[in-house]
């Protein structure tokens, strides 16, 4: 019998998703939420919210007993865990048990079995999964696993035993590397998982990353949902996934689903999880690790298949047999997700926090999707991944899908937070992804495309529209101004250039980056002329609240948005996205360059390891300063050669955007 209320352990797109799977069935569903969620969408969508504890998710969303408690008091019969938090913990899942609640995931015997690595590759070799060669045993003894390094030969990969999501893992390509990538891959994995113990494996150059989706019930029903290609991937995490992976034939699918399956039955498995395998440029594939949850990219093996995954997971969990048999299951088109992500991509990926002040996405229809936790006004903070949406497309062919990816990002806008957008629509027009020239390392071989040196200077045509849009902003301040004002008809009002002797011209300044540019305009009417770099246009148009603009520019018919946030202007045309500032001519401003020898935290953090001593000589690029942000590591270096007078944080310490982590004295 299906379960009546239902509660979520998570946060964000995911909990939104499965409301509104549960919805579907008919079940009431209970939120919970932190003091940095208390005004989230999910919050705001479901029957009921419960608080569960302040905004770090080690008293919170990592706290099994006070969301059970807010199970039982809500009167839930069962917990989704959605994907992250404590979807892959095995404690949660039997402490859930031990309460009467059912959990909506695989028996705690299948996670642990899998959640470790070395176990699950052992259980691997005896179903017959092939397997990459490496050392999966219990001796953690650093220079035993130094010596294990030099036998399966560099380079070599270091992973956390427990875990996921590319957090603590390292590429080590050379013997003398090996001690610090350990000790880094210990930290890391420690903080994310509280287990330091790792995992070594062979490296394969230029490998993808393919995984395959199953699903189990307790009636002894196996199946796999064919294939998803998630080699686009950046620090180990995925960035961009498909499916079906290009290329695949179909004795290749029928061999890892038969392998996939096989993982699933030889640990009992029940539920939906997802069996990844590294595959060689020969083809060969590899067990690599099994996700004993719902992946992030499930809604591209929803859009070929046609199948809700989440009311999969529901029937399953309350004991019903899969809906569907293995030859029922059909594949048709291909999809395309894409990870946007409050992060910055020119430096390193870095990820941004604050409010979202303007935020607008593309429209669902047949072929577009768009999972999100997410609303204009709502606050990424730094408390938890940064994802701001998913935005997944599915077409008749690839191609298809790829110009309807394309058409997507053209439409998101978001204004708030630095972005991935423009790092994505580059990504899926790179001509080695379009070609499927695929592997883990896509974004640094074609670095030089995707993150070009030297940043895109604005178009002729954004100069000229972000002029007449602040000419039009200017006059409807005008006539609000005129409405609220006692005597509206004064003449006072009118922003229309008139003077005694003519027309005045207008001086607007604007900068995008090191570029300034001045343009000048002339009142003509209800439209303008605009004198820019030698050249006179004439130009009219409408500006609305939101920052819409239609625009007649010299006998074309353009439309455009223009944000406004204090003094710049984010503008938005066809794909293009440049943020302007508006420079008062009249005002004077000092800007103070930074120094050279400055070090600022580029992120909100926590200081975990300080590297040099005070006093001690460096070398520019000389790490000095682990900080951890997000779940992952940040290695700050010196900015040139010199050395620390002083630092102002200690290990463990809380550190502020924009903070002076040290006194660094150049000698340059």
């Amino acid at each position: 019998m299906m379960f009546s209320t239902i509660l979520v352990a998570n946060r964000g797109e995911i909990a939104c998703r499965v409301i509104k799977s549960a919805r579907r069935l008919g079940m009431r569903v209970i939120a919970v939420y932190s003091d940095a969620d208390r005004n989230a969408r999910h919050v705001r969508l479901a029957d009921e919210a419960r608080w569960i504890g302040p905004a770090p998710a080690r008293a919170s969303y990592l706290a099994g007993e006070k969301i059970i408690a807010a199970a039982k008091a809500a009167g839930a019969e069962a917990i989704h865990p959605g994907y992250g938090f404590l979807s892959e913990n095995a404690e949660f899942a039997e402490a859930c048990e031990a309460a009467g609640l059912t959990f909506i995931g695989p028996p705690p015997a299948a996670i642990r079995a899998m959640g470790l690595k070395t176990e699950a590759k052992r259980l691997m070799e005896k179903a017959g999964v092939p397997l990459v060669p490496g050392y999966h045993g219990d001796e953690q003894d650093d220079r035993f696993l130094h010596a294990r390094a030099d036998e399966i030969g560099y380079p070599v990969l270091i992973k956390a035993a427990s875990g996921g999501g590319g957090k603590g893992m390292r590429i080590v390509h050379e013997r003398k590397d090996f001690l610090a990538a350990l000790a880094a891959c210990r930290r890391e994995a420690e903080s994310a998982f509280g287990d330091a113990r790792v995992l070594l494996e062979k490296y394969l150059e230029r490998p993808r990353h393919i995984e395959i989706q199953i699903f189990a019930d307790r009636h002894g029903g196996v199946v796999h949902l064919f294939e998803r290609d998630c080699s686009v991937q950046r620090r180990h995490q995925k960035v961009l996934e498909e499916a079906p992976a290009p290329g695949m034939t179909p004795e290749r699918r029928r061999e890892m689903g038969e392998a996939a399956v096989a993982a699933a039955k030889a640990v009992g498995y029940v539920g939906a999880g997802t069996v990844e395998f590294i595959v060689a440029r020969d083809g060969r594939f590899y067990f690599m690790e099994m996700n004993t949850r719902l992946q992030v990219e499930h809604p591209v093996t929803e859009m070929i298949t046609g199948l809700d995954l989440v009311e999969w997971q529901l029937r399953v969990a309350a004991g019903e047999k899969l809906p569907l048999a293995q030859e029922q299951i059909r594949l048709t088109g291909h999809a395309l997700e894409a990870r946007l992500y409050a992060e910055d991509a020119e430096k390193g990926f870095l990820p941004s926090s604050g409010r979202l002040v303007h935020l607008a996405l593309p429209s669902e229809t047949l072929h577009v999707r768009v999972d999100t936790g997410v609303e204009e006004g709502d606050a990424i903070t730094p408390d938890y991944d940064p994802m701001i949406a998913k935005l997944i497309v599915w077409d008749e062919s690839r191609a298809r899908a790829l110009a309807r990816m394309l058409a997507a990002l053209a439409e998101c806008r978001i204004v708030g937070v630095s972005n991935n957008v423009e790092f994505l629509t580059r990504l899926v027009s790179c001509p080695s992804f379009v070609a499927a020239d695929l592997d883990t390392h896509l974004i640094e071989r074609e670095r030089d495309f995707l993150l070009p040196d030297k940043p895109r200077l604005p178009s002729e045509e954004a100069w000229l529209i972000c002029a007449v849009a602040e000419l039009l902003r200017d006059r409807r301040y005008g006539e609000e101004h005129a409405r609220k004002s006692h005597d509206p008809h004064s003449p006072w009002h009118c922003r229309d250039g008139w003077r005694l002797c003519g027309r005045a011209r207008r001086t607007i300044v604007l900068r995008a980056g090191q570029q300034e540019r001045r343009l000048y305009a002339r009142y003509q009417g209800e439209g303008f002329l605009l004198e820019s770099e030698g050249r006179v246009l004439a130009a009219s148009g409408t500006l609305d609240e939101e920052g819409r603009l239609v625009l007649d520019l010299d006998g074309r018919r353009l439309a455009a948005v223009v944000v406004a946030v204090g003094e710049k202007r984010h503008l938005f045309l066809s794909g293009e996205s440049v943020v302007f500032a508006v420079v008062d001519p009249l005002a004077h401003t000092l800007e103070s360059g930074s120094s050279e020898g400055s070090l600022v935290a580029p992120m909100p953090g926590k200081i975990i390891a300080l590297l040099s001593e005070p006093g001690q000589r460096v070398e520019k690029g000389t790490p000095l300063i682990v900080l951890e942000a997000m779940k992952m590591e940040h290695t700050l270096t010196a900015p040139c050669a010199g050395k620390i007078k002083a630092f102002r944080y200690r290990v463990g310490e809380q550190v502020a955007d924009g903070a002076e982590l040290a006194d660094f004295e150049s000698a340059e």
